[in-house]
């Protein structure tokens, strides 16, 4: 049996719809910070991993995120 540890390392795949989607790293721990930070252009993709320093991932504009979960669409601001 796989032992998996409290830090999962899974993958999630960001595909941008639209040019200039923000994807931003957050921190694991007591305070959570923004840790690094990519701007997508449209078609663009990018493979992001949580890992023992990222606890969260977030996505601002209309992209298409795809994780061992489903398939999920975030939307630009309206």
């Amino acid at each position: 049996m796989e032992k998996r540890n409290s830090t999962s390392n899974d993958y999630i795949v960001i595909k941008a719809q639209e040019d200039g989607v923000n994807v931003i790293g957050l921190t694991r721990g007591s305070d959570t910070r923004f840790h690094h930070s990519e701007k997508l252009d449209q078609g663009e993709v990018m493979i992001a991993q949580f890992t023992e320093h990222t606890s969260a991932i977030k996505i601002r504009g209309n992209a298409k995120i795809f994780t061992s979960f489903g398939e999920v669409e975030s939307e630009a601001k309206k």
